[in-house]
């Protein structure tokens, strides 16, 4: 697997590690983060969205990762579209 390290929440100390990778052989974006509540949970779960089923499918989850990791994602996202470029 190739996977590319692009950050880690520089707010969490050596605990807890919302973390951003890129999977290149895979093309896919790879968040570690919290896990939600079962309250934020059940309201994903809730909300409908056009032309998806409500509820999360098995072997899908909610990650939560924060804001201030938004310009790693954004990294995180140009690497994944140069590696697509190739």
């Amino acid at each position: 697997m190739s996977l590319r390290f692009i950050g880690i929440d520089p707010n969490t100390g050596d605990k807890e590690s919302p973390t951003v990778w890129v999977d290149e052989d895979h093309g896919e974006l790879i968040f570690q983060g919290w896990l939600p509540s079962p309250e934020l949970e059940a309201e994903c779960a809730a909300t409908e969205v056009p032309g998806h089923a409500k509820g999360i499918p098995a072997g899908e989850g909610i990650v939560r990762i924060p804001f201030r990791m938004v310009g790693m994602v954004r990294e995180a996202c140009d690497a994944a579209e140069r590696a697509h470029v190739r």
